[in-house]
């Protein structure tokens, strides 16, 4: 620990160097008299002091946890010596709230003996997702009259993960196209499978199981069911994390990080394999992959999406390959602000891929426009979104508009329609 003098040493020398000057000066005992118990307490305090033995140590309860759910942060103590006094300040940070509500600090003061160990727990509430660092710890000793002070700093001892809590979803968009692999999308060719497709006559080699015995009867010739087979596919969520756009309900970059969470987590129960690309600033990316290590892993990666201001990027022919397959189906979540964002998208269009666009508007973040002019101003900028949307749909995109008050659900919904309309989802 640091050791530093307090004011009182220079206060107490002062005082009694001033009164005993005067004393001998004036010839006023009365005033050695006064000078000498300060004169003692600052021998006393400078031959008694000694370097405080303390050991500390933070730790969570948990590495993982949801949007508004309590962790407690503890803070080990071990007194080599005795300490007279110990000051301790827990910096929370934001995105969290400390035991009080909203205070960015927590603080207190012990008093610890030779030999003893001493546990504080306090108690954090995550009210935002992100990956944290907690045991910003400022602790402060003073000895017994309070002449020296001794001061530590712990610093980011204990990795917390909040991640977004994820939203039932009961229907996803559907892909274009389906991998050979067992699944739950139903795809357009013919099989095994349980999705009714067509009848057609009896071939050698047909399993009996296979006949439709009321057609055969109707027909007089036996009749075989064909099915639709149920396939797996490869989703993969593009993230744009160029800007984020804050408003009185949140931000749009909060909003895009939960639904990629609850797409990544309703995708993976459907046995698909799910891919994440964070494109902005910094470039973050994962091969399509299935199960629980991959949920885990997507959503740690998403948990560090930040904002970087930069004017070097790099587009999408500089990531790997196999981040972006060819028979992907591609979900982007994007607020449509940022140009290399807009580009980016226009740029796997003309590589031919599956796209679907969730607008998440930044209109209501933004909020009305002051005066005539910023309401003039608004709606400019509104139609000149539609514009930008009517773009990606002449080029075979499904663009969708999510504003604030609709439920993800229903935004999917809305998707899901666009490309039956467009002919790039079955009926």
């Amino acid at each position: 620990m640091t050791r530093r003098p307090s004011a009182k040493i220079a206060a107490y020398v002062g005082v009694a160097a001033l009164a005993l000057l005067a004393g001998l000066a004036l010839g006023r005992p009365e005033l050695v008299a006064v000078a000498a118990p300060l004169a003692v307490l600052v021998v006393a305090g400078l031959a008694g002091a000694r370097d405080p033995e303390l050991a500390a140590e933070v730790t969570v309860d948990r590495e993982r946890a949801l949007v508004d759910d309590q962790v407690t942060v503890t803070l080990a103590l071990r007194a080599g010596t005795r300490v007279e006094r110990l000051e301790v300040l827990l910096v929370v940070p934001p995105g969290m709230d400390g035991p009080d509500g909203a205070s960015r600090t927590w603080a207190t003061a012990v008093a610890l003996a030779a030999g003893e160990e001493r546990a504080l727990a306090i108690q954090l509430t995550c009210r935002r997702w992100g990956a944290y660092w907690l045991g910003d710890v400022h602790l402060r000793a003073h000895d017994r009259f309070r002449l020296f002070t001794w001061e530590r700093h712990l610093d980011r001892h204990a990795p917390l993960k909040v991640f977004p809590v994820p939203e039932t979803l009961r229907s996803l968009v559907r892909p274009a196209e389906t991998l050979v692999s067992t699944g739950s999308h139903v795809a357009p060719q013919r099989g095994d499978g349980i999705e009714f497709a067509d009848l057609r006559p009896f071939l050698p080699g047909d399993r009996p199981r296979s006949i439709n015995w009321r057609a055969t009867a109707r027909r007089g010739g036996l009749m075989v069911n064909q099915r639709h087979p149920e396939r797996a596919t490869d989703v993969v969520l593009f993230l744009d994390s160029f800007l984020d756009v804050h408003g009185p309900t949140g931000s749009t970059l909060d909003r895009a990080v939960g639904a990629a969470a609850s797409l990544a987590a309703a995708y993976l129960r459907q046995r698909d394999r799910v891919g994440l690309v964070t494109f902005g600033g910094f470039v973050q990316w994962l091969q399509p992959g299935g199960g629980q290590t991959a949920l885990y892993r997507l959503l740690d990666t998403l948990m560090e999406t930040q904002v970087f201001a930069t004017a070097a990027w790099k587009g999408i022919r500089h990531l790997p390959p196999r981040t972006l397959p060819a028979k992907a189906l591609i979900v982007a979540l994007t607020p449509l602000v940022d140009e290399r964002g807009v580009a980016a998208l226009f740029d796997l269009l003309a590589r031919g891929y599956d796209l679907a666009v969730v607008d998440i508007s930044p209109l209501t973040q933004a909020g009305p426009g002051g005066g005539d002019w910023g309401g003039l101003a608004q709606r400019l900028w509104a139609l000149e979104r539609e514009t930008l949307r009517h773009r990606y749909q002449r080029l075979g995109a499904a663009v969708v508009e999510w504003p604030d008050a609709l439920h993800l659900q229903q935004v999917l919904l809305e998707v899901e329609a666009c490309r039956r309309r467009a002919g790039l989802a079955p009926g």
